[in-house]
């Protein structure tokens, strides 16, 4: 007799959640137990559902994914954690798999190539989308390193256009800026602009990615 695998489903999409618990639920070796909407919501419906494989969202409101996953690994029964995301950023991708997940998925992934990555997580078997294997692999063997890349491109901003960097990369919009930094909006403006000719970038949010890569802070830590 196969043994049912029992899957945990969080993320903060309602409409997700039902997309996968109807894909998961046409397979006789899988049955979804629960769902969560939030991080914070997955300790108890862990310890309510038992499940075997947790399928997890990154980004959510209240509690990220990494840090669900990671307080679910320091449980003695700890689940198996598969990420499924819409997100495969190299920070993203590294902070989940060390925070233990046994694979990561983007969510335009095939359903019979989810199912199958749940069966191998409850079997402590890695599964990686292809452009996150790629990462992986990267980052294991030492190459191109997109925060020194991106600390190495912004030196050749001023001060005072690295400050206005770091706050696109915190997501301010220009108003904010000028309050924040205390200048005037055309001010900001000009060092916007500035920033993205030196940088040779198209926009703000290329701007912003660039910023977040090297880890840029807005003065004085706000």
């Amino acid at each position: 007799m196969t043994r049912v695998i029992r899957v945990l489903i969080v993320d903060d999409d309602a409409l997700v959640r039902s997309g996968l618990r109807l894909m998961l639920g046409g397979a006789d070796d899988l049955e979804v137990v629960g769902e969560a909407a939030d991080g914070d919501e997955v300790p108890a419906a862990v310890a309510e559902h038992a499940p075997d494989v947790v399928l997890m969202d990154l980004r959510m409101r209240r509690v990220d994914g990494v840090r669900a996953t990671a307080g679910l690994a320091a449980r003695a029964d700890a689940p198996a954690v598969l990420v499924l995301t819409t997100f495969e950023s190299d920070d993203d991708v590294l902070d989940a798999l060390r925070a233990g997940a046994v694979g990561y998925l983007v969510k335009d992934t095939a359903p019979a190539e989810i199912e199958d990555a749940v069966r191998r997580a409850a079997r402590g078997e890695p599964s990686l989308s292809p452009g996150v294997a790629r990462r992986v692999i990267t980052a294991a063997t030492g190459g191109p390193n997109p925060a020194r890349e991106a600390t190495d491109r912004l030196a050749a901003l001023s001060e005072q256009e690295r400050a206005v960097a770091a706050a696109v990369g915190q997501g301010w919009g220009n108003a904010r800026i000028a309050a924040e930094l205390l200048l005037s909006l055309s001010t900001v403006k000009t060092y916007l602009s500035g920033a993205l000719t030196k940088l040779d970038l198209e926009n703000r949010t290329q701007l912003a990615l660039l910023a977040r890569d090297a880890g840029l802070e807005v003065p004085g830590g706000r």
